[in-house]
């Protein structure tokens, strides 16, 4: 019998803006037991990647942690690997910034762990042909990507037991393939049948043969049920015990150790990838229906080519044609990140030390907001989960407002900015003071997609609509036989309730437009409270998706924003202007609505501007609405009602300490309801709350060429 070199790595990581308990949970039933089971067999070898995320949190909750990281560096039996400090998924940030992340960690770990690292775990695996220029330059020698990737790239299976050679004009880089067959076996078949399989291809006889796995650390104890199979029934201790019995034929390398006794088996170029199920979550709702069909078909026809051409038609990118929101998170991202070069390379305000300096904290917020995992959405909550999006633009505006805190040089100010921020030609327009940063897209209904409220870095508009995903199929074919057991219980953010419980087949409800502000509503007479929350309303005019034009004016106190449209309400044609004025040092906003009846026929109309604000929490005692005159039997923010001759609504967050009013000059009807999305992570299916939902509305009767006004203030105040 020949001999197998069995190289083995793991990766471990939480989200920036995950909640303290389940970094705990981690630690206690993953990161700590592995390393313990680990020390218990000296002979295995382990490369070990941690991102910064976890080393901060180490150093500040479980510093005993670093320490074991050293004893097992020191007895030669983990590799650190490093990565974007913050976990980015690297093609999708500037190279400057993927080799300041990477940077940062290789310090952090020459520092804190005495280690110069070799090798780099690219996050999700999300590989990209120009790579290795930035990860050469950011001295990064291997990496450790799916077998999928080269096999699309044409490398036969049975060419994949070591690594290649690849490069960017003339930047080289060592790939070594993942053995998806190993990713499959452990943690979650018996040792014996990974001792098997590692004796067929010691049965090779090849020399230098390697078994390579690479996966996360969370699978060895955070994943739904591994902590009892892993640990408690000592599924590692065993799978450990084996290969050391087998050490006769199994060689124990790091991925360094194996570099240094074996050649590269060639050079290789290989396409955009990720692993299979990254590339089939960035489908387009349409093309993953068609997946799943083709799936089906596969599984009859055994039509295994057909999957493998299909799925190469997965990119990540997609998931900003996916999901407007993760666009709009990412074009910030990159807009802050160019605010910052553009910075570095001119000169400073306060001299060139001190300028320095100053970017140092806006750079290191800026890498907080490029942590990945809120701009997607797979089999984990990701982008559906608010607190994650909001951690992202919470380090983005504490970033802006760290450049602006040291390199503007006067108070009280107002800037305007037309240019095209999220990349689909066509502008938006961004208004701005010491106080807020308003962004609005003249062609989505003249809609505010954006407020930053900046002393508190908090987005007000982080919202998320309600679209279809694929998964929605389970629930809905679940709800018609009445059977809930594949998913008898379920996690959400607040608590653990029964998936039937939920109701979740009613909750698929679909928006037709994004949950953003100042969309310009005109309904039906039949519409109720009950029928536009759930849309199944008509909607008579065209002013919500429609395309706004704007003149914008601007005095050294006070910008003012005119957006104004001639559209229809049920073949009327109607004009409808809103005048968005911003001053200096305030945080106020005034919305001016005007009217104007183009036709020469009296018109009826029910008009209800939409106010979408998330703050979060749906439920928590300090989080609530406040109506002047009214006593509201359930005040949180995920209560729905309606109430009569309101002048305005306030959005109260005791927790971070500040206030939304929007109040206006007549009575309205007021309507407020929820946006709750249902979306699958690996606890199962979940409702999860998105945003709250303001209509304010007015019934009024326009005579031929005629016009009505009312006056909207929206005020932040602590």
């Amino acid at each position: 019998m020949g001999k197998v070199n069995f190289l083995f790595g793991i990766h471990c990581h939480q989200p920036v803006g995950n909640f303290e308990h389940i970094f705990e949970e981690a630690y206690q039933k993953s990161y700590l037991p592995f390393l313990q089971v680990l020390e218990r067999h000296p002979k295995i070898k382990c490369a070990v990647h941690y991102s910064g995320v976890l080393y901060d949190w180490f150093l500040e909750k479980r510093p005993e942690y670093i320490d074991y990281l050293i004893k097992l560096i020191n007895r030669h039996q983990i590799e650190i690997m490093v990565g974007g400090y913050y976990e980015p998924i690297l093609p999708i940030i500037p190279e400057v910034d993927q080799i300041g992340q990477i940077n940062l960690q290789k310090e952090f770990v020459q520092s804190k762990l005495n280690y110069s690292a070799r090798g780099l775990w690219l996050t999700e695996r999300i590989w990209e042909p120009q790579l290795p220029q930035a990860l050469s330059r950011a001295g990064i020698e291997y990496l450790m990507v799916d077998d999928s990737h080269f096999i699309s790239a044409g490398i036969l299976p049975e060419k994949l037991y070591g690594y290649y050679i690849t490069e960017h004009e003339g930047e080289t880089l060592k790939v070594f393939p993942i053995s998806k067959k190993l990713r499959y076996m452990i943690p979650f078949k018996l040792p014996e049948e990974t001792i098997n399989y590692l004796r067929s291809l010691a049965d090779l006889g090849s020399e230098g043969t390697a078994a390579i796995m690479a996966d996360d650390g969370e699978k060895f104890g955070v994943w739904p049920d591994t902590y009892k199979w892993v640990y408690e029934e000592k599924y590692l201790e065993r799978l450990f015990s084996m290969l050391e019995e087998n050490c006769s034929w199994i060689e124990f390398m790091t991925f360094s150790e194996y570099l240094d006794q074996y050649p590269a088996l060639g050079r290789v170029y290989m396409p955009t990838a990720s692993y299979a199920e990254m590339m089939e979550w960035a489908l387009p709702y349409d093309a993953g229906m068609k997946y799943e069909k083709l799936v089906q078909e596969i599984k009859k026809q055994n039509r295994y080519e057909d999957y493998q051409q299909f799925i190469k038609g997965g990119y990540f990118k997609n998931f900003f044609v996916k999901y407007p929101e993760a666009n709009n998170m990412h074009k910030r991202m990159l807009q802050v990140s160019k605010k910052i070069q553009t910075l570095k390379k001119g000169k400073s305000l306060g001299g060139e030390g001190k300028k320095g300096l100053d970017l140092e904290k806006a750079e290191r917020e800026l890498y907080k907001g490029q942590c990945n995992c809120a701009y997607w959405h797979g089999v984990f909550g990701g982008l559906y989960l608010n607190y994650l999006r909001n951690a992202v633009y919470h380090h983005l505006i504490a970033a802006e407002r760290e450049i602006d805190l040291q390199h503007k040089n006067k108070k009280g100010y107002v800037e305007l900015s037309v240019s095209d921020l999220d990349k689909d030609g066509r502008d938006e327009i961004v208004l701005t003071n010491d106080y807020m940063s308003l962004f609005i897209d003249p062609d989505e209904g003249g809609g505010l997609y954006e407020l930053d409220y900046k002393p508190k870095c908090f987005n007000l508009i982080d919202t998320l609509a309600r679209r279809p995903e694929v998964y929605h199929e389970k629930i809905k074919n679940a709800a018609l036989q009445g059977n809930f057991n594949f998913a008898e219980q379920t996690k959400s953010i607040h608590d653990v309730v029964r998936v039937k419980e939920q109701g979740l087949e009613k909750a698929l409800v679909y928006d037709w437009h994004r949950r953003i502000s100042l969309l310009d509503h005109f309904l039906a007479e039949d519409t109720t409270l009950e029928k536009f929350s759930t849309v199944a309303y008509q909607e008579e005019g065209d002013f919500v998706l429609g395309n706004y034009q704007y003149f914008p004016k601007k005095s050294a106190r006070e910008l003012n924003l005119r957006l104004y449209r001639e559209g229809r309400v049920s073949g009327t044609p109607i004009r409808v202007d809103k005048n968005l004025t911003l001053f200096a040092n305030q945080s106020v906003i005034s919305i001016e609505y005007e009217i104007n009846n183009l036709g020469q026929e009296k018109k009826s109309l029910w008009f209800a501007p939409e106010f979408d604000f998330s703050l979060l929490a749906p439920k928590a005692d300090d989080r609530y609405y406040e109506i002047e005159g009214k006593v509201l039997e359930d005040k949180t923010l995920a209560s729905r009602g309606e109430e009569e001759g309101v002048f305005g609504i306030k959005l109260v967050d005791n927790w971070n300490r500040f206030a939304l009013s929007l109040r206006w000059e007549k009575t309205a009807r007021l309507w407020r309801f929820p946006i709750e999305t249902v979306s699958q992570s690996e606890g199962g299916f979940e409702k999860t709350f998105q945003n709250s939902v303001i209509v304010p509305s007015w019934k009024i009767v326009l005579g031929p060429l005629g016009k009505w006004k009312v006056r909207i203030t929206l005020l932040i105040e602590e």
